[in-house]
Formats: structure tokens, sequence, C-alpha cells
């Protein structure tokens, strides 16, 4: 390869790394003549839910599974009395892959079923692997396929979507918790009710987690056991479509969580011994079982394991509408170690041979093959190492994601606010460390999501406020600790959203504080719905402090909407002084002041700034957001010049600004 790939000519330091980043370019396009050789495309090679699996033809059903170890299969269900039957029997066809054809009223609408597989392990029943509906009965608890065959399939009403992402403003969400009841919420409620009040805030996309199929609820769906199931416990598909459909309606794109970095060890209800082998889709040895995870993990070396994988990207993509895929867990996956216990403190730690290359194959190849389907489609990649070029191009030497999550961010706040005080608060280190990127890549974010919110951790507010919060959120209540953790975590949210350079994401409910941790039924609190369920009730009550963070986060999200292609606009620091703890930068004509002392106000403040005349347009003090309302920000503020200052375009910007307080103002044209 003699021109020097993009990645390497953005960043040096690649420069001793190029054999490999070279390697892994060739192994991708390598792989994709291989998988394609016989289809035409990597689409067409990706249509493996339309071969296996349980499909409709015109003179009845045909079923097909792989399951290279079996020696004999059987659907049984309804239709057979759950036993084994002649009629029902499956033929073995070439490459281990087995089928049966049946008549149009062998089958019905509703009905359940599994696979009974005969092999030298001995025989046991197994949920298909490719099945697209699953569901648990209620009073044994056992999960099933389920035969899928609407009279009438769903018609989506918007045809074409684009995703606005001029930035991108994720919401994250799980549609079992958005209810306010102590039970498990479901696809049409979240479509009726949360949808609008997304819509209200301003976001314009979902994040939406726990869709694929998965046995235990407290998992948070990332113990997947069927990978092409929407998840029964929240409604049926149509309901899931419904609830997409209803997204683009409101301008919302609708991206999925999608977990293909490991999966649930269950053997009955997943693919852990799906033929009797161990290692049908999962890797052979230590390395199968995740040593954190308690999990398998995919051999994404096996081509059959490919096409699955990039089969079920398609599935979501095409039946659903979907408008992205977040893969979860990325590090895990590119690395042989997971990424455990590393610090990744060197370029070395990219390239040292210790990564898993058919998994980065396969993530290049997951990217390409989503916006192929899709040019406009959304891939994120939930990765914590750096690795560089995650979200660059593939012509570039990247794997093609279009966002990264930051998540450092979150981490950085929880050390902040965990581990130093108020007053010893650096704001330019707050500056570098929300700003310290790979220019070429665009990142998600984000102060805090699911992960800081669930029990074990402790959301943003929960640190600030802690159980005071129980007490003390009256607005009649003039609590010295509520007043800080309020102030500080609306300052906390505008840097991190100001300084973005590709979107910002939120979980549901932390944007107006949400007073409780998640934690989903299980054993140790009495299977308990109290902490699994989001209080939406507190954020309108007109009595309480939640109102408050709710309207900022709002008055936030929309400045950010109403500046085009907000994060393309340049950051500029403007000023960073450590003992007053003031950060000033712009971002075009949009000037950001943060006062993070917790005790100095200051007036008349200097801050060099392009000439001409401001306005403040958002102030984290204002008393529609539960400030002091110290400023009045209808005043108009002319710079003034300053004869020693030798830069022409720069004059003293003065302004009043209170401790623990941020203002946004905006130049006006000239």
């Amino acid at each position: 390869m003699n021109e020097e790939l993009g990645i390497i000519r953005h960043d040096k330091q690649l420069r001793p790394y190029a054999d490999t980043i070279n390697r892994r370019y060739a192994n991708t396009l390598k792989k994709e003549m291989e998988l394609t050789e016989e289809k035409s495309s990597l689409s067409e090679f990706a249509n493996g839910h339309m071969y296996f699996g349980l499909n409709r033809v015109w003179d009845g059903w045909v079923f097909r599974e792989w399951a290279p170890a079996a020696s004999r299969i059987y659907l049984i269900g309804d239709f057979s009395g759950w036993q084994e039957q002649e009629t029902f029997r499956l033929y073995r066809l070439e490459n281990g892959i087995w089928e049966i054809w049946l008549e149009p009223n062998q089958l019905a609408h509703g009905q359940h079923y599994k696979l009974s597989i005969h092999s030298d392990s001995g025989k046991f029943e197994r949920i298909p692997a490719w099945a697209t509906r699953v569901v648990q009965d209620n009073t044994s608890k056992i999960f099933s396929a389920q035969v899928w065959d609407p009279q009438y399939e769903y018609e989506f009403r918007v045809k074409h979507f684009k995703p606005h992402t001029s930035p991108l403003l994720i919401y994250e969400c799980h549609v079992g918790m958005a209810t306010e009841e102590e039970r498990v919420g479901v696809y049409n409620e979240f479509r009726e009710k949360a949808l609008p009040r997304i819509a209200s805030l301003g976001y314009n996309a979902i994040q939406l987690m726990a869709v694929q199929e998965h046995p235990y609820y407290g998992s948070f769906g990332y113990h997947v056991s069927s990978f092409f199931a929407p998840s029964s416990r929240f409604g049926t598909p149509e309901e899931l479509k419904q609830l997409v459909d209803a997204a683009h309606e409101l301008g919302i794109a609708v991206i999925m969580d999608i977990v293909h970095s490991h999966a649930v060890k269950n053997a009955v209800e997943g693919l852990g011994c799906f033929d009797g082998t161990p290692f049908q889709y999962f890797h052979q040895g230590p390395r199968r079982e995740h040593p954190a995870w308690d999990s398998l993990c995919f051999d994404y070396g096996k081509p059959e394991v490919l096409h699955y994988l990039l089969s079920n990207c398609k599935y979501w993509l095409e039946e659903f509408k979907f408008d992205g895929l977040r893969f979860d867990g990325v590090t895990s996956m590119i690395y042989l170690n997971h990424g455990l216990n590393q610090t990744f403190t060197s370029y070395n730690d990219y390239y040292n041979g210790k990564q898993d290359e058919d998994a980065i194959t396969y993530l290049a190849l997951a990217n390409k093959l989503v916006h192929l389907l899709n040019p406009n489609a959304i891939t994120i990649a939930e990765e914590m190492s750096g690795m560089p070029g995650l979200a660059a191009k593939q012509e570039d030497g990247g794997l093609g994601f279009d966002y990264r999550m930051a998540m450092g961010i979150p981490d950085y706040w929880i050390r902040l606010i965990k581990d130093i005080k108020d007053e010893e608060w650096k704001p330019g280190d707050i500056y570098w460390q929300l700003t310290n990127r790979r220019k070429e890549e665009k990142t998600i974010s984000y102060a805090e999501s699911h992960d800081q919110a669930l029990v074990g951790d402790k959301t943003i507010i929960f640190r600030l406020i802690d159980e005071r919060m129980y007490w003390h959120m009256r607005i009649d209540d003039a609590d010295l600790t509520v007043n800080r953790g309020i102030a500080l975590h609306k300052m906390i949210r505008l840097i991190t959203a100001a300084t973005i350079n590709g979107g910002y994401l939120n979980f549901m409910g932390n944007e107006f504080g949400h007073p409780e941790w998640i934690d989903f039924p299980r054993q140790g609190n009495g299977w308990s719905y109290k902490y699994a369920r989001r209080q939406w009730s507190l954020a309108s009550d007109p009595s309480l402090k939640y109102q408050y963070l709710d309207r900022f986060d709002k008055a936030m999200v929309n400045l950010l909407k109403t500046e085009k292609n907000f994060h393309l606009k340049p950051l500029t620091k403007l000023w960073d002084k450590e003992d007053d703890q003031i950060l000033a930068f712009a971002r075009n004509d949009l000037i950001f002041i943060f006062n993070f002392s917790p005790q100095k106000s200051f007036a008349d403040y200097g801050i060099l700034a392009p000439k001409g005349k401001y306005t403040a347009i958002l102030n984290t003090d204002a008393k529609e957001f539960g400030g002091f309302a110290i400023n009045d920000d209808s005043i108009e503020h002319f710079t003034q010049p300053d004869a020693l200052i030798k830069n022409g375009n720069k004059e003293w910007l003065k302004v009043y600004i209170p401790s623990r307080t941020a203002i946004v103002f905006r130049k006006a044209p000239e």
C-alpha cells in the first residue's frame, strides 16, 4: 500500500504502526471479498434472516437452522403436543444446515415452538437461533419461540426519515422502566407518554436499550439470548414499529443499542450450546467466557458468525426502520483481554498484537453494511480505550463509526465531585478534559448515562445532594446543599454540552435530577420494581425544585439546536484564570462564561472577546431555573477598548458573574 492512510496523515505519531493499520484495512477488504464471493454485495450476504428461521412462503412455511453438530432435529410445539413427530422432522442439507417445508395449515399465528435437537451430547430443546418472536410463559416462566404471522403487516406512515445531526442530541431510554408505576412499561405507553415529553425537551434522537430479547430483565438488556427477537415483555413487534414510526413523525431518530459484544450463557434460551457443542458461535477454550460479564464471547473469525451478526444489523434497520446502531462493549470486542485492568497510556497499547483483529474486521464490515443500507444511518461505538481511527472513515484506515462515546467525561465528573473540594476545581483542566479528543473523529459527550444511574454508582445529582434530596427539594426550602447541587448540576451539563464536537447524550430522568438510582427487580430486593421506574411527576410538581432542572435542560438543548451545526463551530478559549475559577470560551458568536467558585462573585469581570454588542441568552442563575436571578439579563453589554491590547479585534467584555453560575452571551451581528 503506497499511499499513506488518512488517520496516519492526521497523526504522524501513528507512522511506527503503519504496518498494523494497513494490515487491518487490508483484512477488511479481503474478508469482504471472501464473504461476497458468491453474492453481489455485502448487503446481499447479510440476508441470513430471510433464509434461516421460520419464514412464510407462497405455498406454506419453510424453516432452516444451522446446527452442524446435530444428528436429528424436530420442530416441536403446540401443533405437535410438544412431542417429536416425523411430520416435523428437519432434513440435513450441506454445511450443517437443516430444513423443513410445511403446508400452510400445519402452523398458525400465535403457536409456540422450539427445536428438539439430537447430537452426541444427548437430546435437548432449543429456541431457534434466528427466531424473530420469543415469549415467556407467565406461569412456568419458560421461553419459547412463537409463530408470528399477523393478518396485517404494520405499514409505516413515514417512508423515509433523515436524522437531524446538527448536532445529534440523544435521549437514552429503557422502555420497561419509562413508566411511573411499579411494573414493566410497554412500547405503546412509551409511544403515547414518553415520546411527546422527549420531543418537548428538544432532543432529536432516542437511544433504545434492551430491545433484543433477554431472559433476565435485570441484565438491562445486555445478556441477549435471541438476537433477532424484540423483547416481548414490552409488547409486539408491530407495537415497536409503531413506536419508531411515531418518533419519526415527531422528528426524532431512533438508535438501537445493539449487543454484539457477547451473549447470555443460558443454553436453554440462548446460543450457548445450541447444537450440543460449546463453540458453535463462540470461542473454544478460555476465550469462550467473558471473565467479568458472566457471558460468552463470539468467535468473529467464523464466516457463519459474521453472517449471523451482519444479518442481524440489516434486520433491525430494515424490518423496524431504526436509524442507526449504538454498538455496546466495543472495547471488550477489540482487545483479547477485553480492556480489563488496562490503562491505555501509549499508542503501543493499540497495536501490540493483543487485539482481536477478527473483531476489528467485523466492526468495520458492520459499519460499511449499515451505511450501504442507509447512507444517513448513525453508528456509535461504546469504546473507552481511545483506539485511533474508530470513528474515522474506512478509506482513511478507520473502522467507520460515525461517533464514539466520550466515556472518559462521566468518569472525570465522578472523580471531580467525589474527590476534589469545590474551591479546588480547575476550570482549565475541566475544559481540557472535555475537549481532549481526536480532531478527525466525532464524539458523543455526556455527563452521565445509564451506567452512572445504576445501583453501585451514583448519578451526579445524588453525589451532589445525596439523602437530602428526600427532604429538602421543596421550593420553599433554602437548603444550602441542595442549592449547591442544583447550581453545579446545571453548570456541569452546560459545559459538557457546550464543548461537543458531535453530539450530546442524557439518560432519561437525569435531566431533572431523578432522585433515585436504578435497581431492577431481583432476589436481593424482593423482586421489587420500586427503583426500576421513572418518577416523571416530580418534574411537573410546582412545589418541588426538579422543575427547575427540567426547564434548564430544555433551554440548554434548544440553544444547541437553534445554532445550526453548533458542534462544528470552532472552540476558542478566551479566558482561564485558576485563582478566580473563571473559564470563558467562544463558539462562533456565542460566548460561554463559567464561574465555578463556590464563594466569589465578580463585578465588571473582564473577558477579552471579539469586539461588539453582547446579550445574555442563557443564565444558569435565572429564577426560572431555580437560581437567585442576581443579573439583569436584559442589559446589553458593549465591549470596551484597551490601548494596550495589540489585537484590534479584541476588547474587554465586562460582566457581573455570580459564584456557581454560567452565562451564555450572543454577539449581535455587525
